[in-house]
């Protein structure tokens, strides 16, 4: 009794409340992206709030268990990730030419939307493991880098660029607290340049090259690979300061908007409730993000501080890239905005990072 009651005295009303208004606008401007669409695409809004009810149970169970647990099975649960990414190529559903989706039943999941966390925890375990070496030199990195690379290569085979590199960043954002050798430092860093040249030399699709260029000229590409970009820029626009109003976005209400619901949610949001209903969404996920960070600080243990850092990078990194692509400033990738998109596999991942941030932040004094 008296661990309950600590643990519902240190609840994190701070870390609550913000998601809850994530989710809560989320649903509204997911209501107003579907308003003029037909048939099951017209209810989606009502299977968000489906996918966060689930999504909140799961993140009371995570948030329930001591997260020391995680720590001690991060390798199974690592493992159970790589083995449902090989089962997208056997299993998996073909879905714009690509194959992410394993289908059971009436029930779809993307493997690659959890692999971001599994792989993040599984590093922050191997640094926690080592927490005793002061400065990382090349070997040390060897198994993280090996953890790391595996996920990787499985998700650019699907191919989802995208989330391959939300996997990567996230992932660097936990070895971040480790520190280098400066010669450590800079053989990564051109090796990465060396990495970067050969990826795009050999390893990109024609069509991913064009995505990843076109940003820098939307109007010469803007019937084809950058169509989504200038809609998105034209939807920004017209928004102004205060914007057009609730349900009253033309460029979504006359379906120039593609995927207004999962990709592109944030131009819905833009045009309607203009610059000021901007700032106040990105506040929000400002708030998330340096809520996530200060738990990471004050964190009892280094497997604890990793974590939380983990999923500060998780929601850094999904809002860098969503309104990245959204003001036509990085390419379209199909980077989800966090808990404000639609999309079952995504929001369940959001909800579990949030559920480990809570883990650590009523764990940061022992009961």
């Amino acid at each position: 009794m008296a661990i309950e009651r600590g643990i519902r005295e240190q609840f994190d009303w701070g870390l609550f409340v913000v998601v809850c208004v994530i989710a809560t606008i989320g649903v509204v401007n997911l209501y107003s992206a579907t308003s003029s669409l037909a048939g099951a695409r017209g209810e989606l809004y009502v299977q968000q709030i489906y996918w966060l009810a689930l999504g909140s149970g799961v993140a009371v169970i995570v948030a329930a268990i001591d997260y020391k647990y995680y720590e001690r099975y991060a390798y199974v649960g690592y493992v159970g990730s790589i083995f449902a990414l090989v089962a997208v190529f056997v299993l998996g559903q073909s879905i714009r030419g690509t194959q992410r989706w394993i289908q059971i039943g009436s029930f779809q999941f993307q493997p690659s939307d959890f692999v971001k966390l599994t792989t993040a925890v599984a590093i922050a375990k191997r640094l926690s493991m080592d927490s005793h070496v002061e400065k990382w030199t090349l070997r040390d990195l060897i198994a993280p880098g090996l953890l790391l690379a595996g996920p990787v290569l499985l998700v650019l085979l699907q191919p989802d660029l995208g989330t391959a590199m939300i996997v990567a960043l996230v992932s660097l954002t936990v070895l971040a607290l480790a520190k280098l050798e400066r010669r450590t430092f800079w053989i990564l860093a051109i090796s990465g340049i060396v990495g970067g040249f050969l990826m795009w030399s050999f390893g990109l699709k024609a069509y991913q090259k064009e995505r990843l260029t076109s940003f820098w000229d939307p109007e010469k590409h803007k019937l084809d690979s950058a169509y989504q970009a200038v809609q998105s820029l034209i939807a920004i626009g017209s928004g102004s300061v205060f914007g057009q109003g609730f349900m009253k976005g033309t460029q979504n209400q006359r379906h120039f908007i593609p995927d207004p619901f999962t990709d592109f949610p944030l131009a819905v949001w833009a045009q309607e409730w203009g610059l000021v209903g901007v700032l106040a969404l990105l506040g929000c996920y400002l708030f998330l993000i340096l809520w996530a960070l200060n738990i990471a600080s004050t964190a009892k243990d280094r497997f604890g501080s990793a974590i939380a850092v983990a999923c500060a990078g998780l929601f850094f990194w999904h809002v860098i890239f969503n309104v990245g692509m959204v003001a036509s400033v990085l390419p379209v990738v199909g980077v989800t905005l966090p808990m404000f998109s639609y999309g079952g596999s995504s929001v369940l991942t959001m909800m579990i990072a949030v559920g480990l941030l809570m883990n650590v932040s009523m764990r940061r004094s022992t009961f």
